[in-house]
């Protein structure tokens, strides 16, 4: 590999991941055109571009370390705020709606598989990615992305995809609430209540969510101390189960598959932490920011092996298939709120939570639907634990 920067130059490639990640979250933060772009999308042609100019490797063992360690640490991180006992107290009624709304990404991820199938490789990696991501969020789509192995190019040409069409689907969602359609057959007492309110002029909607916080030393020690201590105990159990259990049967085959995944025994392991000890980890500051700037990182990353003529050969496919999953998503989330008589911002916001994790879910922030913020921010906390499992049940049944 002839690049500027060579693959063993490991500060200065540390260097630019970090930094590059950094100006990204810099840019969506400060800038509309950036914030509607994606901090995701931008730290990922900023490598794509470096990488296909030779400026950076196509390979270090650098990137092998942000899979290692830096996902698993970014998805213990995330998940500290997820205590199953408060979000089902608290948005019992979201809840239900949620998962019909993940029930509708599952569906569609496999329809979209059986449409496409033999039409795309990967497909059926590409389908366990894009349920996490559609479930949860960006780590989801890296802990599927690791746990089934998939090739880099494809990984980066389903991100622009997957962020395309996911930046599409907010701003229908954001133009729903206006709608005559949607007015006359649901009801909204949400935006009855505040029609109108808009995001504060000078900020974005990344801004609006990511304010400051007070974050002590001791936070900061106990969050990434604690990350490490469970992604560590983690790992080692998922490494004795997948040894314990054996593989003789098809049953045995898929048990292995799911205990012995490591992604999903952190999940679990961090999901039971964060309910069982709550006022320790959701007391923790800066846990949720060091989460997602580690998946920054990890978006850089998946950029750098990207080829812009397999991204311009896979991608219109990989369009269709997210648009297919976003679509049905849409249909079941809207038509299950409409049969059992939820509110059109509950819909919005359940199908919002889904199709972009929590962050996203801001959505109630700035539309100034001030009752369902914090209902929304727990459950779409959710779907970063249940995201992983439907990942990898939907990559299995369709391999």
């Amino acid at each position: 590999m002839n690049s500027l920067i060579s693959a063993d130059n490991t500060w200065v490639l540390w260097a630019f991941l970090c930094g590059w990640a950094a100006i990204s979250i810099v840019l969506e933060q400060k800038y509309n055109w950036a914030s509607k772009i994606t901090g995701a999308i931008i730290a990922l042609i900023g490598a794509l571009v470096l990488s296909n100019l030779k400026i950076i490797p196509t390979e270090s063992p650098v990137y092998d370390n942000v899979w290692s360690y830096v996902v698993p640490l970014a998805i213990t991180l995330l998940l500290y705020q997820c205590n199953i006992k408060k979000i089902w107290k608290e948005s019992g009624k979201l809840l239900i709606i949620f998962f019909l709304s993940a029930a509708g990404t599952m569906i569609g991820a496999i329809v979209g598989f059986k449409l496409l199938q033999g039409k795309i490789p990967y497909l059926a990696e590409v389908a366990a990615m894009m349920t996490g991501s559609y479930i949860g969020g960006g780590a989801n789509f890296a802990a599927m992305s690791a746990a089934f192995d998939t090739p880099g190019d494809v990984v980066s040409a389903t991100v622009v995809s997957d962020n395309l069409l996911m930046a599409l689907y907010f701003f229908i969602l954001i133009a729903i609430p206006s709608m005559s359609f949607f007015r006359k057959h649901f009801l909204h007492p949400h935006v009855d209540e505040v029609e109108g309110q808009e995001i504060k002029e000078g900020e974005t909607a990344a801004s609006s969510y990511w304010t400051h916080k007070d974050i002590s030393l001791k936070d900061l020690a106990l969050s990434i101390g604690s990350a490490f201590v469970i992604v560590a105990v983690s790992t080692s159990i998922a490494s004795f189960l997948s040894s314990a259990i054996p593989t003789s049967n098809s049953f045995l085959s898929i048990l292995n598959t799911l205990l012995g995944n490591q992604y999903l025994i952190i999940t679990t392991v961090t999901m039971i932490c964060a309910s069982i000890f709550s006022n320790f980890f959701s007391n923790l500051g800066g846990a949720q920011e060091i989460g997602t700037y580690l998946i920054y990182i990890f978006f850089v990353v998946i950029g750098v092996p990207a080829s812009i003529q397999s991204i311009i050969m896979n991608s219109p496919l990989l369009l269709v298939f997210c648009f297919v999953v976003v679509l049905i998503n849409m249909l079941v989330t809207f038509i299950c709120a409409k049969l059992f008589k939820f509110n059109l911002e509950e819909a919005i916001l359940a199908s919002n939570a889904c199709i972009g994790g929590p962050t996203t879910a801001a959505m109630a922030v700035s539309k100034g639907w001030t009752k369902l913020i914090a209902p929304i921010m727990l459950i779409g906390t959710l779907g970063y634990v249940i995201g992983n499992y439907c990942g990898i049940i939907v990559g299995n049944f369709l391999m």
